[in-house]
């Protein structure tokens, strides 16, 4: 935790006109301090590689502490939650992100201490399908306990958010304005609910305005936060597109869910699968093998085991041939349920986080 005096002249120093976070760390890790760096001389910080005079006359600018005063006077008032970036409680992921924020505020119980963060973003204008999708998505999941990262926009970020909810996830909110507005304003009635089960983060003042170079400049945090970023819906350009463009560069995994050619609000997301930028995605099943998550390390989360599970066509047949079997090998399963083997395989991941099997001892599966 920073003191009063130092959380101010941080303040200042994320205030500073053209500096940059890059920018900003470089300044913090070679002279010490954020106060230090006011105080420094000109020509000592002109000796470090990329502060040039022109970032050195901004920082100069003497309106920069008092607009840090009144910041300090808000936090200190609402008892606003910080993240420092060399505090250990900084997010880990964010941590490894060059231009990741020095300083960024939180409200609500957020815990991030989980390896499991995954982002969730697509179109404002999602379809009913992709709508479907994520719900079915995250319901499939929620066995494993992930954490759901959006951005709190209409169609599919609030879509991911309140599915999370549904499933007694936690969910986080990355707001491109200040902790003491909401935005669109028809999402307030979320607010509550969202704080309870997560909560909101924004490297934005209070005294922000909407920008749109704010929600673009949000979507690195949204990428930044999780091991992965998953784009539903997207048109051929959109910020999804940007979100999953950061991910990448910071080597995060990106999936996309493929559409029809035909489908405006899908040509984002074919174009990265077709491009190699994301991987394809159709279902929990595809996320959990590629990001390696291990089922056996939530042994102890009770499973989804309700009396009237809902179970696909597909899924039914190779539960009901399984209930007349002690247990059977996948291919068995495959030859005798006449489906593909690649198809059952995914078919029985998503049956055993549903809670209706469980793979026993030498690659067999039983119903439970």
């Amino acid at each position: 935790m920073l003191t009063t005096k130092e959380l101010l002249y941080t303040l200042a120093l994320q205030r500073v006109p053209n500096l940059g976070d890059r920018s900003a760390k470089k300044l913090l890790r070679v002279v010490g301090s954020a106060e230090e760096i006011f105080r420094e001389k000109k020509t000592t910080l002109l000796k470090i590689d990329g502060i040039g005079n022109l970032k050195l006359k901004e920082l100069q600018e003497h309106q920069l502490l008092p607009e840090a005063e009144d910041e300090l006077n808000y936090i200190q008032k609402n008892k606003i939650e910080y993240r420092y970036f060399l505090d250990d409680l900084y997010p880990e992921r964010l941590k490894h992100c060059n231009d990741g924020p020095i300083l960024f505020f939180q409200r609500g119980n957020i815990d991030l201490r989980t390896k499991k963060l995954i982002s969730i973003v697509g179109t404002r204008k999602a379809t009913s399908h992709g709508i479907q999708f994520c719900q079915q998505l995250i319901k499939d999941l929620a066995p494993l306990q992930p954490v759901v990262v959006s951005g709190f926009a209409y169609g599919v970020d609030i879509a991911a958010q309140r599915a999370a909810m549904d499933n007694g996830l936690q969910t986080i909110g990355c707001l491109a304005h200040g902790l003491g507005q909401i935005y669109p304003k028809v999402h307030k009635k979320y607010v509550s609910k969202v704080e309870e089960n997560g909560g909101f983060i924004t490297e934005f003042w209070n005294s922000d305005s909407f920008e749109r170079n704010n929600f673009l400049k949000r979507n690195r945090i949204i990428a930044g936060l999780s091991e992965a970023t998953i784009v539903i819906e997207s048109a051929e350009k959109g910020g999804s597109l940007v979100t999953a463009d950061i991910a990448n560069s910071y080597h995060r995994e990106v999936f996309a869910v493929p559409g029809r050619t035909t489908d405006r609000q899908s040509r984002g997301c074919n174009d990265l699968i077709k491009s190699q930028q994301a991987h394809l995605l159709d279902s929990a099943a595809d996320l959990i093998y590629m990001l390696g998550w291990d089922l056996k390390e939530n042994k102890s989360t009770p499973r989804q085991t309700q009396l009237f599970v809902k179970l696909t066509q597909e899924e039914q047949t190779i539960w009901d041939y399984l209930k007349n079997k002690e247990k059977e090998l996948l291919d068995i399963i495959a030859l005798e349920c006449k489906l593909p083997t690649f198809k059952v395989a995914a078919l029985l991941l998503t049956m055993e986080l549903k809670g209706v099997i469980k793979p026993t001892p030498g690659n067999y599966f039983e119903a439970v």
